[in-house]
Order: structure tokens, then sequence, then C-alpha cells
């Protein structure tokens, strides 16, 4: 299998599971992945936010926030309901991941919390929808005061690996508390949560990106990414605390220090303008971690190839 980054439109219509994780792990540290959120009004009104995720060089996009019972994703020409992810990846030509999330309802809160839709949840349902819908990632995580646990990851982990666990990449952990009280800082994931969450099926584990959440060094992430690889497994560091909306040196720093912790996947989250990075930190980032000639490359090349 090719290496991600040098992956054409026509690539990705039929990958495997397998092949897709293979083509991620062979790029070695140059995957990257922009959240957007498709119910937010686009950046620009005749144009979808992953549209222009897609134009400044994003590999996979991660659709936020959608709810696969009443999907919506504005900038989209009308289409059925059941084919907005496809639509999507017809439009961008890119890989397509989705957030679900596994809410506690036994959480110890901290800050506001907010009620998420049934369409949102990580269930079994809803995951097999979202699969039937087009996804080729599920990620198991969860939004800032949404009630998510690693303990709930671990629950929904283990009933969707059993319907889905070999059809679909699963993506687990956090990017931030998620409103959990006990998990923030550097308890929001460590080596007894990434050993459970690989044996409940996890094929990817997701932790903040250094300098992200306060704590978060480089050195404890790439102990707990190295702990990862040492499990067969990859990891994926999520820069989703707004600081998509830094400045590009921030952005810069902040990808090297992810690189330096031997990451396989990059995340930039959708708060730089609502529901999109800012566009610039999205090419600043691909940059940083892989030059101009892939980011270039990826933003130029046709998806008619």
């Amino acid at each position: 299998m090719k290496r991600l980054l040098d992956c054409s439109s026509s690539d990705f219509k039929n990958i495997s599971k397998k092949e897709l994780l293979e083509a991620i792990a062979a790029s070695e540290g140059r995957v990257l992945v922009s959240e957007v959120i498709g119910n937010a009004m686009p950046l620009y009104f005749n144009i979808s936010n992953a549209e222009l995720a897609s134009a400044f060089g994003t590999d996979i996009i991660l659709l936020n926030m959608f709810d696969v019972y009443n999907p919506i994703f504005n900038g989209i020409s009308k289409v059925d309901n059941n084919n907005i992810i496809k639509e999507i990846k017809r439009l961008t030509g890119r890989v397509i991941g989705i957030n679900l999330e596994p809410v506690d309802s036994e959480i110890e809160s901290i800050g506001d919390m907010c009620e998420i839709s049934k369409g949102r949840l990580a269930t079994r349902k809803t995951a097999v929808k979202a699969y039937e819908m087009g996804a080729n990632i599920i990620v198991l995580t969860g939004n800032p005061g949404s009630g998510v646990s690693n303990k709930a990851i671990i629950s929904s982990l283990k009933n969707i690996n059993e319907e889905l666990g070999d059809k679909v990449i699963l993506c687990a952990g956090k990017m931030h508390s998620s409103g959990s009280l006990k998990e923030s800082g550097e308890s929001i994931i460590t080596k007894k949560d990434i050993k459970e969450f690989v044996g409940a099926g996890a094929d990817i584990i997701l932790m903040p990106a250094p300098g992200t959440v306060p704590g978060i060094t480089v050195k404890y992430i790439k102990d707990l990414i190295s702990y990862a690889h040492s499990l067969g497994i990859l990891a994926l560091t999520a820069l989703g605390t707004s600081q998509e909306g830094a400045d590009c040196e921030t952005i810069k720093r902040i990808a090297l220090m992810c690189k330096m912790a031997g990451t396989d996947i990059h995340h930039i989250g959708d708060a730089g303008y609502t529901g999109i990075a800012v566009p610039e930190n999205i090419m600043y980032y691909s940059i940083a971690i892989r030059g101009k000639r892939h980011t270039y490359i990826r933003m130029a090349r046709s998806i008619n190839r």
C-alpha cells in the first residue's frame, strides 16, 4: 500500500481498514486530520468547510457534532440525508472520519455541561449508521462539557468493535477533559487507559498534543506514544483547545512537538473560526510536519486522479 501522503482520491475509493492503517503508518508522522463542523455556517457561504480544509492541505476530514439521524452539512448541495458523507467524499476526495461521544451519566463534572443528541452518542447503532453512510474512521471522544469518560469510551469501544471491528478504524481518547473533573491534565490519559482501550478494540489512541492542555509535555506524550506503539497501535495527537486559531508560530511549534513525541497522525481542531481551523494554520501545520513539497501536492492534486 502507498504512503497516505502519496495517495490520490482514487486510492481511497475502496480502501480497506487494513490498507488505510498501513498507509498511515508508512507516512511516518506526516498525516494531517482537520476537524470541521457541518452544522455551523461555512466560513464562505458558497463552499463547505470540508472543501476549504481540503484545499489547504488536510489528508483526512473529521466530522464533529455530526448527528447521524439528523445530518446537516452547510455548504453541501442538497442531497439525500443518507448520502451526505458520500457527497463530502466525492467533493473532497478525502478519507472521512466522524466523532461519536461516549457520555457517562455518572461522571463527576466540571463546568457547564451540554446535552448530546441521540445521533451523536457512541452507540452500536450510531456507529453502524455512520459506517453505512461512508465513514472510514470512527473517533470515540468528547466535546467540551459533554461528560465523556474513559470508562464510557471503553464500554462503547467494546460494543462497536463487536459489530464493526473488521470494517472501520476505531480511534479512542480525549483531547481535553470533556467535562470530567477527575480526567483533566495528565489524568486525561494514562498507560492504563491505553491498555484498556487497546483491549476493547482501539486501532488508534487519541491524546492531547503537547502544549495544548496544562501539564501535557512532550515527554509525557512521548512516553504514552511509545507505549501505544509497543502494543502495535497507532497514535493521534489532537490540537483541540482552540489554539487552531493561534498565530502561525504557535501552530508550527505544536506541530514539531507532536513530531518529536512520535505521533503517527496530527489533528487540528475546528475552533479557529466557528467550525474550522484558521485555513492558513492547516497549511502551516502541514508544512511544518512534511514541507512544502507534500503540502502543495496535497493542495493541488486533482480529485479526478
